[in-house]
């Protein structure tokens, strides 16, 4: 035990989701305001963190810490202020005290609060995949344990998850409730939610499915083409291609578009409604195009500063394509998507087809023009366009 490190322990088991508290007591200067700092995991709306409580006298104050970053910032702040530290696991009770000579006198117990604390707040939350069930591509990509727990460091990418087949979910009932239903995911890169459309449609569902995940990157599709093998995921397949390139002789129920780069999401807005898909989901990424073709007389100010430009371009963008969307007929939400890689680009186009009355179109070709019109933008400024003589 006395080759043990606080920071080798902490790494491990909030690794391994044993992790439950651990307390620093026994201050090194003994005029020291804080006598005691507790810290155990949080789920917060950024994801997981550890939360350190500071004790001094009868007030506590509080620190977040990113589950990355936990084990360091523990080992540091034992190093520099305390002489004891108690870990507690769902394994044992662990003691770390300073001798004198700096060195570390280890004790391992039995555990004491495994019935006691929750690993995380907010875990009574009913997720389609819930904690404690073994999910195989969860368990694949390091997320659960092959027992069905979640990794502390892994639960933001675990409610993420969740969170995106939620937004699946609720639009399943727009989809053919009977047969095969065929799903395109253009841009699919490593797939992790690709493999958990899969998961939501076959597993929990039931239904009989053929997806296809399209990348440009051949070594990526292999690997993807690796993990569907030693998944056995009937009905999941990959390939190379370029989306504005790819054709199906099926009809395609649900296409998918996470993070095509600027205007790849046309691309694939495109090729969606061409196919008359039932449902579009496209979280677009680094619009570029409206930043590069609006008007320099618009609101200089704004476009003074870069940034702001930018960040005003991709609101304005996507404003745009939920219109050409909602004029080919598709009832359009623009909703809150919080990404896998944890990039600002955290907005999604929900797209159901629906009919789409003469007089409705007629307004939504106003409001286009308008829009154009007002940012000083050409009937071209999208990859997409209206196509006037399909009127659904």
């Amino acid at each position: 035990m006395q080759t043990l490190e606080l920071k080798q322990v902490m790494t491990q088991t909030l690794r391994d989701g044993s992790f439950i508290q651990v307390s620093l007591s026994r201050p090194t200067d003994a005029a020291a305001a804080v006598r005691k700092a507790v810290a155990k995991t949080v789920e917060l709306k950024a994801g997981a963190h550890l939360q350190v409580t500071f004790v001094e006298g009868t007030r506590e104050t509080h620190r977040n810490i990113r589950i990355e970053d936990a084990a360091a910032e523990i080992e540091k702040l034992f190093a520099e202020s305390f002489q004891e530290a108690n870990v507690f696991l769902t394994s044992a009770d662990m003691t770390f005290k300073r001798r004198v000579d700096g060195t570390l006198d280890v004790v391992q117990r039995k555990p004491s609060k495994a019935a006691a604390l929750p690993i995380l707040h907010n875990r009574s939350k009913h997720y389609l995949i819930p904690d404690g069930t073994p999910c195989p591509f969860l368990v694949e990509i390091g997320v659960m344990t092959r027992d069905g727990h979640v990794r502390a460091a892994k639960y933001d990418k675990f409610r993420q998850v969740n969170r995106f087949l939620e937004l699946v979910n609720d639009v399943l009932p727009e989809l053919p409730n009977q047969g095969v239903l065929r799903v395109v995911d253009f841009g699919c890169g490593k797939s992790y939610l690709t493999f958990a459309l899969h998961h939501l449609l076959t597993s929990i569902h039931g239904r009989e499915v053929e997806i296809v995940g399209l990348d440009l990157k051949r070594d990526v599709i292999e690997h993807c083409e690796s993990v569907a093998r030693q998944l056995d995921c009937h009905g999941l397949s990959f390939r190379v291609g370029d989306i504005a390139a790819h054709e199906t002789g099926e009809p395609v129920h649900l296409t998918v578009s996470l993070h095509a780069c600027d205007t790849a999401t046309d691309a694939a807005l495109l090729k969606a409604i061409g196919w008359s898909t039932h449902v579009i989901l496209a979280v677009p990424c680094c619009q570029h195009e409206f930043a590069e073709k609006m008007s320099r007389d618009w609101l200089p100010p704004l476009q003074r500063h870069g940034i702001l430009k930018e960040r005003f371009a991709a609101l304005a963008t996507d404003a745009y394509r939920a219109l050409l969307l909602e004029r080919h007929g598709y009832r359009t939400q623009v909703i809150e998507f919080i990404d896998m890689e944890h990039t600002p680009k955290n907005l999604m186009l929900r797209a159901v087809r629906h009919p789409l009355s003469a007089h409705r179109a007629t307004e939504l070709d106003e409001e286009i023009a308008r829009m154009s019109t007002e940012l000083g933008l050409k009937p071209e400024s999208l990859a997409f366009r209206v196509d006037h003589t399909n009127r659904h």
